[in-house]
């Protein structure tokens, strides 16, 4: 078993969430309280996808996220570099595809709409991956990124960053398959932009009309943007 460090280094990450892909999703469930299927529903909405969509879900992992985003009636794809984990979603029916965002296998202007739910945050370089993003997306497709964030309430964020420090560490040790993997998820946390900071970083990678909506107090933030036509 691996803990990447904060330096994400491509091969590291890789290796990490290969490790955690057996107990990944019932992982997640534990340590979300139960939230991840809200977050990964309010993306599907703020998509705004349908039947005739193309549509990729990058850093998709065991591609649950990519189930819940077909049920639109829309194609998808899932995409992630972790081949351990693409395996272990093999049995959800939704095509996968393994890739790095940085430098996606895909041909410029191929999807309507693209989205990343809680990955973007492990790339090495992820304005790269924004502008990779945007060159396969058409002219006027649609952009949702999915990520942890910043809570609005100072009281909520003391608390939070406390559970992000000690309580979900702990939890992870009783339920994951690598709980050294969870001290990185908390690190890489605390260390990522807060939502206007994200919103800036999006708009400069080429992609226009950025907005966000906070979730669960700010735990999660939605930024949604537009390939300009």
């Amino acid at each position: 078993m691996s803990r990447a460090s904060l330096d994400k280094k491509p091969h590291e990450v890789a290796s990490m969430f290969d490790g955690v892909a057996r107990r990944y999703d019932i992982t997640n469930t534990v340590l979300s309280l139960g939230q991840d299927r809200f977050w990964r529903k309010a993306t599907r909405s703020a998509l705004r996808i349908g039947p005739g969509d193309r549509v990729l879900d990058l850093a998709a992992g065991t591609a649950v996220s990519t189930v819940e985003l077909a049920t639109s009636g829309a194609w998808c794809v899932a995409c992630d570099f972790s081949v351990g984990m693409l395996a272990a979603g093999a049995q959800r029916p939704v095509p996968k595809v393994a890739g790095d965002a940085t430098r996606l296998p895909f041909d410029d202007e191929t999807f309507d709409a693209v989205t990343i739910s809680f990955g973007i945050r492990n790339v090495v370089d992820h304005e790269a991956g924004l502008r990779e993003m945007a060159r396969v997306t058409r002219p006027g497709g649609r952009l949702v990124v999915c990520e942890f964030s910043t809570p609005t309430n100072a009281m909520f964020a003391t608390a939070y960053k406390e559970y992000l420090m000690k309580a979900l560490p702990r939890m992870a040790t009783v339920v994951s398959s690598n709980p050294d993997a969870y001290v990185y998820l908390a690190d890489s946390i605390r260390a990522w932009p807060t939502q206007s900071e994200l919103a800036q970083r999006i708009s400069s990678a080429g992609w226009s009309d950025v907005r966000w909506r906070n979730l669960s107090g700010g735990i999660v933030a939605l930024h949604a943007a537009v390939k300009p036509a």
